[in-house]
């Protein structure tokens, strides 16, 4: 397969996304479209618990290659982020927040 072009069209995306049990809409569908055909990385932002990092464990799988998920927080920068990278931190954070979901879904009775 060339790089860039296992997707032919926005449409291709969404279908193989949703045979991965993912739903996306068209908007991230696109945007997923156009970071694979330009050879970009995907950066994503939301809320926690939006599927962020599930269309990454998805696009991991159909391309058959490894995960790299950067779990960012308030402060990290470019430069740290891609150049000073810091595994134990990430873990560390992850966990943390982890923890705090866990709590807070305990404290409201779910």
């Amino acid at each position: 397969m060339e790089s860039g072009n296992y997707f032919k069209s926005i449409d291709q995306v969404a279908q193989e996304l949703a045979l991965a049990q993912y739903i996306a809409d068209r908007a991230l569908a696109t945007v997923v479209f156009l970071a694979h055909r330009l050879q970009k990385p995907l950066f994503l932002e939301g809320e926690p618990g939006v599927g962020k990092t599930e269309v990454g464990v998805v696009m991991a799988k159909l391309f058959k290659t490894s995960l790299i998920r950067l779990q960012c927080y308030e402060g990290l920068d470019a430069s740290a982020a891609l150049y000073e990278w810091n595994y134990p931190k990430q873990l560390s954070l992850h966990s943390s927040r982890q923890s705090k979901r866990k709590r807070g879904r305990k404290n409201r009775g779910g």
